[in-house]
């Protein structure tokens, strides 16, 4: 199987290594912060190549088995290829027009993907229950996936927390920055991602940040369940590191207040949890493998390249039966 996948964000797309499948990334698209591939966030997959949106759009369609996009300008700027899609959704549809300070009403847009959707005969896929809904694409959802086998044990050497997260200022927010601001400031907390107006950068490679996973005491993710969900794949890989999680209760939070980590709205009892933590290592130790066992139970490889194959799968029909349509 080959695939032709738009690069949205590198984490994710490194995730398709486990599929069967040889793949062609699109690089350059507009909107993006770089040009290329970032090696920063994750090394190129295997059985992959780059090209550009033009190489991509004069190569035959037989090249691909199917295309995987991350938005509908994508799909548009692939409208000339006749083959087969995957629509991937990544955020709240509410999360993105408040974003882009859109008067278009929700409602609205859901009917517009849907139609999309069916006249491109495309299959839309969420990371997550709320997306799906959120989007109005039912029940299809492939999650994410963090196996702990990719994560150095954790030695909770630094007293320290960690938050990995990009576009913090222009997310405040949908990640209740007032809050993480209120219950952690002062305290030693490490930031790593793309935020220019905090001064702060990303990590110089996976290994990087691999290494601040397995040397914090303890991660952070707040956000509003109006436009976030209560886990992203940061937190997914933090959990499979061994590290607990500090947040607000969120309805989709995955963690166990008290056993795999700590949850509340108020800013000083997130302060006392994380006061905690940093005083005892062993404490976060013990979150930390009941936070492990989570992730290993539920956000696995495996159900990632069934989940993945099986999407591809019903693209592909649902493609063949709307050619057939139109023929």
């Amino acid at each position: 199987m080959r695939l032709l996948v738009m690069n949205c964000h590198e984490p994710w797309i490194y995730q398709l290594r486990v599929l069967d499948a040889d793949l062609d990334i699109v690089v350059g698209l507009a909107g993006r912060y770089t040009t290329t591939w970032d090696e920063r966030m994750r090394p190129l997959p295997p059985r992959a190549r780059l090209l550009s949106l033009a190489e991509a759009l004069e190569a035959p369609a037989a090249t691909w088995d199917c295309v995987i996009a991350h938005n509908i300008t994508d799909l548009l700027d692939l409208k000339q290829l006749a083959v087969p899609a995957v629509l991937m959704i990544h955020d709240f549809l509410e999360g993105r027009l408040a974003q882009q300070q859109s008067d278009l009403k929700p409602s609205a847009m859901r009917d517009r993907l849907r139609q999309y959707l069916a006249m491109r005969g495309a299959q839309a896929v969420a990371i997550s229950p709320g997306k799906a809904q959120s989007w109005g694409v039912g029940g299809d959802v492939v999650p994410n996936f963090a196996d702990p086998a990719d994560y150095e044990p954790a030695r909770y050497d630094t007293a320290a927390g960690l938050r990995v997260a990009n576009h913090i200022w222009s997310k405040r927010v949908f990640l209740q920055w007032d809050l993480h601001e209120a219950a952690f400031g002062g305290l030693p907390i490490t930031i790593v991602g793309h935020n220019p107006e905090f001064h702060v950068e990303a990590a110089p490679s996976w290994d990087a940040l691999r290494a601040q996973f397995a040397t914090h005491r303890f991660f952070i993710h707040t956000a509003n369940p109006r436009f976030e969900d209560g886990y992203n794949m940061a937190s997914l890989e933090a959990m499979a590191a061994g590290l607990p999680v500090l947040g607000n209760r969120h309805p989709t939070s995955l963690v166990r207040h008290g056993v795999s980590g700590f949850l509340s709205n108020d800013p000083r009892e997130l302060r006392d949890y994380a006061q905690r933590l940093l005083d005892d290592a062993d404490l976060a130790r013990r979150m930390g493998d009941a936070a492990r066992e989570a992730v290993a139970q539920r956000f696995t490889a495996g159900r990632f390249r069934l989940g993945m194959q099986a999407a591809i799968d019903t693209a592909r029909r649902r493609y063949a039966r709307t050619a057939r349509s139109a023929s």
